[in-house]
Protein backbone atom coordinates (compact mmCIF):
# COMPACT_ATOMS: atom_id res chain seq x y z
CA UNK A 1 0.00 0.00 0.00
CA UNK A 2 1.89 3.05 -1.27
CA UNK A 3 1.40 6.17 0.84
CA UNK A 4 0.37 9.34 -0.95
CA UNK A 5 0.14 13.03 -0.07
CA UNK A 6 -2.96 13.77 2.04
CA UNK A 7 -3.21 10.14 3.21
CA UNK A 8 -3.89 9.93 6.94
CA UNK A 9 -1.58 7.52 8.75
CA UNK A 10 -1.01 6.44 12.34
CA UNK A 11 2.60 6.36 13.50
CA UNK A 12 4.84 5.66 16.45
CA UNK A 13 8.16 7.47 16.44
CA UNK A 14 11.31 8.28 18.35
CA UNK A 15 13.54 11.21 17.40
CA UNK A 16 17.09 11.75 18.58
CA UNK A 17 20.11 13.84 17.79
CA UNK A 18 22.43 11.73 15.64
CA UNK A 19 24.63 9.74 18.01
CA UNK A 20 23.00 11.65 20.86
CA UNK A 21 19.96 11.94 23.12
CA UNK A 22 16.28 11.39 22.38
CA UNK A 23 14.41 14.70 22.15
CA UNK A 24 10.94 13.47 21.19
CA UNK A 25 9.02 10.19 21.23
CA UNK A 26 5.61 8.64 21.71
CA UNK A 27 7.01 5.18 22.45
CA UNK A 28 6.99 4.36 26.17
CA UNK A 29 9.80 1.81 25.94
CA UNK A 30 12.15 4.43 24.46
CA UNK A 31 11.51 6.85 27.32
CA UNK A 32 12.21 4.59 30.30
CA UNK A 33 13.45 6.45 33.33
CA UNK A 34 11.93 9.76 32.30
CA UNK A 35 9.20 11.63 34.15
CA UNK A 36 6.40 11.50 31.57
CA UNK A 37 3.33 13.57 32.46
CA UNK A 38 1.34 13.12 29.27
CA UNK A 39 -0.29 10.03 27.82
CA UNK A 40 1.80 8.40 25.10
CA UNK A 41 -0.21 7.18 22.14
CA UNK A 42 0.24 6.76 18.38
CA UNK A 43 0.03 9.98 16.37
CA UNK A 44 -2.28 10.49 13.39
CA UNK A 45 -1.27 12.89 10.63
CA UNK A 46 -2.07 13.76 7.05
CA UNK A 47 1.02 13.39 4.89
CA UNK A 48 2.33 16.54 3.25
CA UNK A 49 0.08 18.88 5.22
CA UNK A 50 2.60 20.17 7.77
CA UNK A 51 1.26 18.12 10.66
CA UNK A 52 4.70 16.63 11.40
CA UNK A 53 8.32 17.44 10.54
CA UNK A 54 8.40 18.12 6.79
CA UNK A 55 11.53 16.05 6.20
CA UNK A 56 9.85 12.99 7.71
CA UNK A 57 6.58 13.53 5.83
CA UNK A 58 8.42 13.93 2.52
CA UNK A 59 10.35 10.71 3.17
CA UNK A 60 7.21 8.69 3.87
CA UNK A 61 5.36 9.76 0.73
CA UNK A 62 5.76 6.91 -1.74
CA UNK A 63 6.66 4.37 0.96
CA UNK A 64 4.61 1.46 2.31
CA UNK A 65 3.32 0.69 5.80
CA UNK A 66 6.30 -0.47 7.85
CA UNK A 67 9.23 0.71 9.96
CA UNK A 68 11.86 3.19 8.79
CA UNK A 69 15.05 4.80 10.10
CA UNK A 70 15.24 8.30 8.68
CA UNK A 71 18.42 10.41 8.88
CA UNK A 72 18.01 14.12 8.28
CA UNK A 73 20.56 16.90 7.90
CA UNK A 74 19.74 20.31 9.46
CA UNK A 75 18.30 21.71 6.21
CA UNK A 76 15.75 18.85 6.18
CA UNK A 77 15.14 18.94 9.93
CA UNK A 78 15.13 22.02 12.20
CA UNK A 79 17.24 24.34 10.08
CA UNK A 80 20.72 25.77 10.46
CA UNK A 81 21.66 27.96 13.39
CA UNK A 82 21.12 31.66 12.78
CA UNK A 83 23.52 34.04 14.53
CA UNK A 84 20.89 36.79 14.28
CA UNK A 85 18.69 34.81 16.66
CA UNK A 86 21.25 35.14 19.47
CA UNK A 87 20.31 38.46 21.03
CA UNK A 88 21.40 40.63 23.94
CA UNK A 89 18.56 41.76 26.23
CA UNK A 90 18.39 44.10 29.20
CA UNK A 91 18.06 42.42 32.58
CA UNK A 92 15.31 44.96 33.31
CA UNK A 93 12.97 42.92 31.10
CA UNK A 94 13.32 40.00 33.49
CA UNK A 95 13.14 42.17 36.60
CA UNK A 96 9.82 43.60 35.45
CA UNK A 97 8.43 40.05 35.43
CA UNK A 98 10.04 39.14 38.77
CA UNK A 99 12.16 36.52 36.99
CA UNK A 100 15.78 35.71 37.76
CA UNK A 101 17.60 34.81 34.50
CA UNK A 102 19.83 31.77 34.97
CA UNK A 103 22.08 30.34 32.24
CA UNK A 104 20.59 27.21 30.67
CA UNK A 105 16.97 28.05 31.54
CA UNK A 106 14.34 28.35 28.79
CA UNK A 107 11.83 31.22 28.78
CA UNK A 108 8.80 32.10 26.65
CA UNK A 109 9.10 35.64 25.29
CA UNK A 110 5.67 36.44 23.81
CA UNK A 111 5.54 33.12 21.98
CA UNK A 112 9.27 32.95 21.20
CA UNK A 113 11.20 30.32 23.15
CA UNK A 114 14.67 31.48 24.16
CA UNK A 115 17.50 29.88 26.12
CA UNK A 116 19.58 31.99 28.52
CA UNK A 117 23.26 31.69 27.57
CA UNK A 118 25.00 34.19 29.83
CA UNK A 119 24.17 36.87 32.38
CA UNK A 120 26.71 39.68 32.66
CA UNK A 121 25.96 42.80 34.67
CA UNK A 122 22.77 44.26 33.31
CA UNK A 123 22.79 42.24 30.10
CA UNK A 124 21.40 38.79 29.28
CA UNK A 125 22.42 36.84 26.15
CA UNK A 126 19.46 34.83 24.83
CA UNK A 127 19.46 32.20 22.06
CA UNK A 128 16.17 32.03 20.12
CA UNK A 129 17.33 29.24 17.80
CA UNK A 130 15.47 25.95 17.99
CA UNK A 131 17.50 23.78 20.42
CA UNK A 132 17.88 21.16 17.65
CA UNK A 133 18.87 23.69 14.96
CA UNK A 134 22.14 22.90 13.23
CA UNK A 135 22.09 19.23 14.26
CA UNK A 136 21.74 16.02 12.25
CA UNK A 137 18.80 14.01 13.57
CA UNK A 138 17.47 10.47 13.30
CA UNK A 139 13.83 9.41 13.34
CA UNK A 140 12.66 5.86 13.93
CA UNK A 141 9.14 5.75 12.51
CA UNK A 142 6.66 2.88 12.53
CA UNK A 143 3.76 3.42 10.15
CA UNK A 144 1.09 1.32 11.85
CA UNK A 145 -1.80 1.77 9.43
CA UNK A 146 -3.54 4.00 6.96
CA UNK A 147 -6.52 5.75 8.54
CA UNK A 148 -9.66 5.51 6.42
CA UNK A 149 -12.47 6.53 8.81
CA UNK A 150 -13.51 10.16 8.23
CA UNK A 151 -14.53 10.69 11.86
CA UNK A 152 -11.12 9.51 13.03
CA UNK A 153 -9.42 11.88 10.59
CA UNK A 154 -11.53 14.82 11.78
CA UNK A 155 -10.84 14.03 15.43
CA UNK A 156 -7.09 13.90 14.81
CA UNK A 157 -7.07 17.22 12.94
CA UNK A 158 -9.19 18.93 15.61
CA UNK A 159 -6.85 17.76 18.38
CA UNK A 160 -3.78 18.91 16.44
CA UNK A 161 -5.13 22.37 15.62
CA UNK A 162 -6.83 23.18 18.91
CA UNK A 163 -5.01 21.00 21.47
CA UNK A 164 -8.30 19.81 22.90
CA UNK A 165 -11.07 17.27 22.30
CA UNK A 166 -14.11 19.09 20.87
CA UNK A 167 -17.56 17.65 20.28
CA UNK A 168 -18.29 17.24 16.58
CA UNK A 169 -20.35 15.36 14.01
CA UNK A 170 -20.22 14.90 10.25
CA UNK A 171 -23.46 15.26 8.32
CA UNK A 172 -24.32 14.74 4.66
CA UNK A 173 -26.32 17.39 2.84
CA UNK A 174 -27.40 18.55 -0.60
CA UNK A 175 -27.22 22.19 -1.64
CA UNK A 176 -30.39 23.66 -3.17
CA UNK A 177 -28.75 23.85 -6.58
CA UNK A 178 -27.75 20.18 -6.41
CA UNK A 179 -30.84 18.67 -4.80
CA UNK A 180 -32.95 18.14 -7.92
CA UNK A 181 -30.02 16.88 -9.98
CA UNK A 182 -28.91 14.54 -7.20
CA UNK A 183 -32.34 12.99 -6.86
CA UNK A 184 -32.57 12.36 -10.60
CA UNK A 185 -28.99 11.31 -11.34
CA UNK A 186 -27.80 9.95 -8.00
CA UNK A 187 -25.40 12.87 -7.54
CA UNK A 188 -22.78 12.89 -4.82
CA UNK A 189 -23.81 14.38 -1.48
CA UNK A 190 -21.65 16.99 0.22
CA UNK A 191 -20.45 16.50 3.80
CA UNK A 192 -20.28 19.06 6.58
CA UNK A 193 -18.25 19.04 9.78
CA UNK A 194 -20.15 20.57 12.70
CA UNK A 195 -18.07 21.50 15.75
CA UNK A 196 -19.65 22.61 19.02
CA UNK A 197 -17.67 25.10 21.12
CA UNK A 198 -18.19 27.67 23.81
CA UNK A 199 -19.00 31.17 22.55
CA UNK A 200 -15.51 32.68 23.14
CA UNK A 201 -13.96 30.06 20.84
CA UNK A 202 -16.45 30.27 17.96
CA UNK A 203 -14.75 33.02 15.96
CA UNK A 204 -11.31 31.45 16.44
CA UNK A 205 -12.44 28.00 15.24
CA UNK A 206 -14.11 29.56 12.18
CA UNK A 207 -10.71 30.88 11.06
CA UNK A 208 -9.78 27.29 10.13
CA UNK A 209 -12.60 26.71 7.62
CA UNK A 210 -10.19 26.66 4.68
CA UNK A 211 -7.90 24.18 6.45
CA UNK A 212 -10.70 21.66 7.01
CA UNK A 213 -11.85 22.06 3.41
CA UNK A 214 -8.30 21.64 2.08
CA UNK A 215 -7.37 18.56 4.12
CA UNK A 216 -10.69 16.78 4.67
CA UNK A 217 -12.84 18.30 1.90
CA UNK A 218 -15.41 19.19 4.55
CA UNK A 219 -17.35 22.42 4.95
CA UNK A 220 -17.09 23.66 8.54
CA UNK A 221 -19.99 24.88 10.66
CA UNK A 222 -19.33 26.08 14.21
CA UNK A 223 -22.13 26.00 16.75
CA UNK A 224 -22.16 27.58 20.19
CA UNK A 225 -22.77 25.36 23.19
CA UNK A 226 -22.71 25.77 26.95
CA UNK A 227 -20.93 22.46 27.42
CA UNK A 228 -18.29 21.05 25.05
CA UNK A 229 -16.67 18.73 27.55
CA UNK A 230 -18.18 15.58 26.11
CA UNK A 231 -16.06 13.62 23.73
CA UNK A 232 -17.09 13.11 20.15
CA UNK A 233 -16.74 9.38 20.33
Amino acid sequence: MTLKKKDFIEIEFTAKIKEGDIFDSNIKEDLKGRDIKTELKPFILSLGEGMFLKGVEDFLIGKDIGEYNIELTPDKAFGKRDANLVQMMSIKIFAEQNVNPVPGVMFNFDGRIGKILTVTGGRVLVDFNNPIAGKDVEYKVRVLRKVEDLNEKAKALIELLFKRDLKFEIKSFESKSQASFASEAGGKQEKKLIIEVEKPLKQFIEMFKDKFKEILDLDLEVKETDNNSKKSQ
